[in-house]
């Protein structure tokens, strides 16, 4: 670990498949245009947890070593944190980012390698003495093919919920889903109803329908990701936010 990263008090789960890993900027011929909006540039007090789980300067694209099987661009996650960092009262942030293209809610099951991989990289991102503040999600495009899948998802989702809750041992661990905005249009709208309907405190919903889409129909365009990053964080803001410590 480079000693000279400050370790971050605030820690924010990424998770999910490719519209939260981000594809923002990538071509059809998997390749990153290397564009990062004002929105989405670097700043001193955002670090990320890499794949070895060490602290590091964030920077697009998040997840380049996480989600290693495609190629990766402009996410949600730093236009997010650009977004929070001057209202959480002081402190680094650290992003966990944990998702990965292509991938069912039922590879996040409990003892599935995905789900324990992103609790392992959350227990080690609270060694360094922050706080995990919430979990941000944003899958299920793929599990939208069937009618099996879609009308498994709510069930499987709020068992997710539980179960991360109780591994990371915090019973009432900040969720922020997104609805999403693109996927088999014979069952999406089951998806994103069973998305909206989850009722369990401490969770919310954000919707990413009708934000800009890629020629693929599936994965948001970089600006899209920003404003799904804006979003995310007004969620944040207005739902769980600590109250700034008072100046002295």
């Amino acid at each position: 670990m480079e000693t000279e990263n400050p370790s971050p008090k605030h820690i924010f789960l990424l998770s999910g498949q490719s519209n939260m890993a981000g594809r923002g900027g990538v071509s059809k011929h998997h390749h990153w245009d290397g564009a990062v909006p004002p929105d989405c540039n670097p700043h001193p007090s955002i670090l990320r947890l890499s794949a070895k789980l060490h602290w590091e300067p964030a920077r697009e694209p998040l997840h380049h070593d996480i989600d290693t099987r495609k190629v990766c661009g402009v996410g949600p996650g730093m236009s997010f944190a650009n977004a929070v960092r001057e209202h959480v009262g002081g402190g680094c942030l650290g992003l966990v980012p944990c998702a990965v293209g292509g991938t069912a809610i039922k590879e996040w099951a409990r003892g599935e390698h995905l789900y324990e991989s992103m609790v392992k990289r959350g227990k080690e991102s609270l060694k360094s003495g922050g706080e995990i503040r919430a979990l941000l999600w944003f899958q299920g495009e793929s599990d939208t093919s069937t009618q099996h899948d879609a009308e498994a998802y709510q069930g499987n989702m709020e068992k997710l919920i539980h179960n991360v809750r109780e591994d990371l041992n915090l019973p009432s661990l900040p969720i922020i889903q997104v609805a999403i905005a693109s996927g088999d249009a014979r069952y999406i709208d089951k998806v994103r109803e069973a998305q909206q309907r989850i009722n369990l405190p401490n969770v919310v919903c954000v919707d990413a329908k009708g934000l800009p889409l890629k020629e693929d129909n599936l994965h948001l365009t970089t600006e899209a990701q920003v404003k799904l990053g804006h979003l995310l964080a007004d969620a944040y803001l207005s739902h769980f936010a600590p109250s700034p410590s008072p100046l002295p």
